[in-house]
């Protein structure tokens, strides 16, 4: 079938490849109808690489996928064929000890979409076991199925920072992950959100939410917005989501004494860190690598409304126009957050 397929950094093609499509007894096959195109995507076509996983060979895209079961496996109970689905994108090795742990993100068997050697899923179909494969709401549409993994990072990261009701947050970084974790936080209990970034496009659609206060560091320092905002304490949670090396000088001055920072952007090189400033404030630091036990509750967040994810989608293209969305990706027009392309014709 055709598949969006990186040949190598820095081509695309939209071509026949052989996809493996036989339905095992735990499995459903899925007809794809929307998958949203995320930023390690983009980062494979740029860059051929993300820290250790390297492309060495022709790989399908997309991991972001919501769709329609078409089959499913004889032991399959909890899906039916028409059954409108998000799936999770990892398949952990469930006998492995990280997944004993409750740590499956960090299985080193995990088998990911669209990470190196993994085909990812923007084709027309793809088989997936059922045990990661979400049912939709009624009220959840295919755009919003696909926002839920991306929306699933925010919910990880709003987890690993142990929110209390009326905590006051900081987010470096207004892109999807960024916006969508400022969402998580708010939905977790925070107060407010101060949210950072140099683009005044992206920072008016994160301010369209109430309880985000959007920040622009061209004109202001996010330090001084926060020392002034909260009578020089600090925040109670620092999550940097931008992934720049640039986020990690002078960090630690946002945090009030005890509070804690959650690393979710990923930085492509090194970053010095100011570890005496970390010490001297006993600050928590949490990490956060895709999620874990948490894709079920971020449907279950955008199903009840109060988190509208919808407001992010700022571009949709057809399947026939993939190599055109990935390139209008990689350009990075400020006015964009989510790009999305509909696979379903």
């Amino acid at each position: 079938m055709q598949a969006l397929v990186l040949e190598q950094k820095g081509k695309l093609a939209l071509r026949e490849i052989d996809l493996p499509l036989e339905v095992g007894p735990g499995d459903v096959k899925i007809e794809i109808d929307t998958v949203g195109v995320c930023g390690s995507d983009v980062h494979y076509y740029t860059h051929g690489a993300i820290g250790p996983y390297v492309l060495r060979e022709p790989m399908v895209l997309g991991h972001e996928a919501a769709g329609i079961v078409v089959e499913i496996g004889s032991e399959v109970k909890n899906l039916k064929v028409g059954d409108r689905v998000c799936m999770e994108p990892g398949i952990p090795n469930l006998s492995s000890r990280a997944s004993k742990l409750g740590l499956y993100n960090v299985d080193p068997d995990v088998r990911f979409w669209a990470t190196p050697p993994i085909h990812g899923v923007l084709a027309p179909y793809t088989v997936h076991p059922a045990a990661f494969t979400y049912k939709l709401p009624d009220n959840v549409s295919f755009e919003e199925g696909a926002m839920v993994e991306p929306f699933a990072i925010g919910m990880q990261a709003a987890t690993r920072a142990r929110l209390q009701p009326g905590d006051v947050a900081a987010v470096i970084g207004a892109g999807p992950i960024g916006i969508m974790v400022a969402l998580a936080a708010l939905a977790g209990g925070c107060a407010r959100v101060f949210v950072s970034d140099l683009s005044a496009d992206k920072l008016k659609i994160a301010a369209q939410y109430p309880g985000i206060i959007p920040v622009n560091v061209r004109e202001q320092s996010f330090a001084d917005v926060i020392a002034q905002e909260t009578s020089g304490w600090g925040v109670d949670v620092v999550f940097e989501a931008s992934g720049s090396p640039k986020a990690y000088q002078g960090m630690f001055d946002l945090v009030r004494p005890g509070g804690a920072f959650v690393l979710v952007g990923l930085p492509v090189e090194p970053v010095p860190f100011d570890v005496a400033s970390a010490i001297s404030k006993e600050v928590r630091i949490e990490t956060v690598f895709r999620y874990a036990n948490i894709f079920d509750r971020a449907l279950e967040l955008i199903a009840s409304g109060k988190v509208d994810l919808k407001p992010l989608i700022t571009g949709t293209f057809d399947f026939k126009e993939s190599i055109a969305a990935f390139e209008r990706a990689a350009a990075g027009h400020a006015s964009d957050v989510k790009l999305q392309i509909k696979v379903k014709a």
